[in-house]
């Protein structure tokens, strides 16, 4: 039905209905005393059926009047925040981002509670279902075609109070910390809005570093209560569902279809919720620190400097952490010289004596693992690792012969000896050859040189101690080599059965049938299927040998680390569309709206 060629079913009236006075009297009767206007007005505000018009009458009516409006009108400010304003018209966004502005440079008492309905809605509308009377809505609407444009104007609405209050930052941080959904959400949930988060960062750089800390602390969270035995059980029975389907005829595909299912049909919820958050988190990565394609030095130095300041206070304390920490990884294959300096950090940590030992244990767990599966780092980086944590071990030898006593294999007060030889051990099984093929003579003259016979000879026999995967390939590419004779040892060791010792805290020691040193490879493979796309290039695999007897040995002691292996060897990783890229436009490319989501307020806002 059209009337002067208008769609008169669809098109709200010019002028809109409304009772009671104007707000400017009725915030005078507030004030001496007369509720009912004051309530009537807030009844309206809150009709879920308002119109455009009528929130441009309200809303130009409040900025008139906005220096009356103080903290006795606390729940009329309320009332207006609640205000359904995004999906609405370009007038209705635009009069209520200048609303938003006047009232926080007239009124800062309400800046925290502006903050906090921006900051509400960084996630998608709540879907509400309710089974079994109980209330289950979680935001999960992958189809609102609206949801880059609400984000964009979310964004625009901090940028006007950030532009009217210098300060809205020391205020905002506590605030994204504090409306973190909870880890049970929805990946989808929990995804919009960590992109958001960061995406705050782009116009904020300033609060970087807590930003990142806050999306990191609760990655972690969801990292450990995810452990890695979980994730291959999981795995486990996908795979077996998945060939239950095949051999019933009911998962007819090829194998790039396979792969896609094979993602969908992972059946750890926290897997996949990490999953999401570690993409978006790499590409923001990605996007700050390549933001054309090349690297930006100066914004990469600022990032790595955030990150190792978090991984000191949150991952490297972390225990059975399996995939967050591939975030310094991920970055760290930009350029050497960040690898480096990754590695310089954790040797500083390692060999002070003012750390607590499971620090030191840990940085050194660091080092080794990163040596051995960091495809990006070059031999000679390896060698000068390697290098420094034999110098060590051979200096902790000497000054335990000058002491002129008998020790034991104590990992409490020892345990920073042998966790510097397990990464060594386990660095030079993994790029030994790579040390080797630059010059087969030279290589082994280094490696003679290193005298790890003396090591593993020692009193402190740290062959009784290391892992047995470890200390049997080990045992096998040094045997093959020459450069060491582990065997003798490790017979001797079988024979005696000799005890691990641990000091009790009552000062004794006590026998321990836990190895403590079995949790110090961070990075071990990468079990996460979608974000596995970004770290399995730059990840080193084992690699048998073609040496049958090696290869045996191999076999037999690493099996897992095979299985493992070949989880991100066999099926390749298939990149979620649904995950966002991190550059402001990132959801705008997914999603068509507005181009001007980021940047400088609108020129021109009251």
């Amino acid at each position: 039905m059209e009337i002067d060629g208008r769609d008169f079913l669809n098109t709200p009236p010019t002028k809109t209905v409304r009772f009671g006075g104007s707000v400017v009297a009725t915030l005078a009767k507030y004030k001496q005393g007369d509720l009912q206007q004051y309530e009537l007005l807030k009844h309206q505000l809150s009709d879920p059926d308002i119109k455009d018009g009528q929130i441009i009458n309200w809303l130009q009516e409040f900025r008139s009047c906005v220096t009356l409006l103080g903290k006795d009108h606390e729940h009329l400010i309320h009332t207006i925040l609640r205000l359904p304003w995004l999906g609405r018209s370009p007038a209705v966004i635009e009069e209520y981002l200048a609303f938003l502005g006047n009232l926080v440079s007239a009124q800062t008492v309400f800046l925290c509670a502006c903050l906090k309905m921006v900051v509400s809605h960084f996630i998608p509308k709540r879907v509400k279902i309710c089974e079994g009377g109980v209330d289950i809505s979680d935001s999960d609407d992958d189809e609102d075609e609206n949801l880059a444009r609400t984000f964009g104007h979310c964004h625009q609405a901090l940028q006007v109070i950030l532009r009217y209050v210098p300060s809205t930052s020391h205020f905002l941080v506590p605030i994204l910390n504090e409306k973190f959904p909870f880890v049970q959400k929805s990946s989808r949930t929990l995804e919009c809005y960590v992109h958001n988060l960061l995406r705050v960062t782009v116009y904020i750089p300033t609060i970087q570093r807590d930003v990142l800390e806050i999306v990191i602390g609760k990655m972690l969270k969801i990292d450990v209560s995810a452990p890695r035995a979980s994730i291959e059980e999981a795995e486990e029975r996908s795979m077996q569902h998945r060939s239950e389907l095949t051999e019933e005829g009911l998962f007819d595909m090829d194998e790039d279809e396979a792969g896609e299912q094979g993602s969908g049909l992972t059946a750890h919820p926290m897997a996949e919720k990490l999953d999401s958050l570690m993409m978006v988190t790499m590409s923001y990565i990605r996007d700050s620190c390549l933001p054309k394609g090349a690297l930006d030095v100066e914004r990469t130095k600022e990032l790595f400097r955030d990150l190792l300041s978090i991984f000191d206070k949150l991952i490297l304390p972390t225990h059975a952490s399996c995939h967050v920490q591939y975030i310094l990884f991920y970055l760290c294959s930009f350029r050497v010289a960040l690898a480096e300096a990754f590695l310089e950090h954790l040797w500083k940590v390692f060999q002070n004596p003012s750390f607590a030992p499971v620090l030191r244990q840990a940085a050194a767990g660091y080092i080794g693992s990163l040596l051995a599966r960091a495809s990006f780092l070059p031999v000679v980086t390896v060698r000068a690792c390697v290098d420094l944590l034999v110098q060590w071990i051979h200096g902790y030898i000497d000054s335990l012969d000058a002491g002129g006593r008998q020790a034991c294999c104590d990992v409490t007060l020892h345990g920073p000896f042998y966790t510097a030889c397990q990464a060594v051990f386990y660095a030079l099984i993994f790029r030994h050859r790579a040390i080797l093929e630059v010059n087969m003579k030279k290589g082994l003259a280094y490696l003679q040189g290193l005298n790890l016979e003396r090591v593993v000879m020692c009193q402190l026999n740290p062959l009784n101690v290391c892992l047995p995967a470890v200390i049997n390939l080990f045992a096998a590419f040094t045997r093959k080599y020459q450069v060491a004779f582990c065997y003798t040892v490790i017979e001797k060791n079988n024979r005696q059965m000799l005890p691990v010792v641990r000091s009790s805290n009552a000062g004794g020691s006590v026998a321990t049938n836990t190895n403590p040193l079995d949790s110090f490879f961070p990075f071990d493979p990468y079990l996460l299927k979608r974000s596995s796309s970004v770290i399995q290039p730059l990840y080193q695999v084992w690699e048998e040998a073609e040496d049958s007897e090696e290869g045996v040995a191999q076999r037999e002691t690493l099996r897992s680390m095979d299985e493992e292996d070949d989880f991100l060897n066999k099926e390749t990783p298939h990149s979620d569309p649904r995950i966002m890229g991190m550059t402001p436009g990132s959801y705008d490319r997914a999603f068509p709206c507005s181009p001007c989501s980021v940047g400088s307020p609108p020129v021109g806002f009251p």
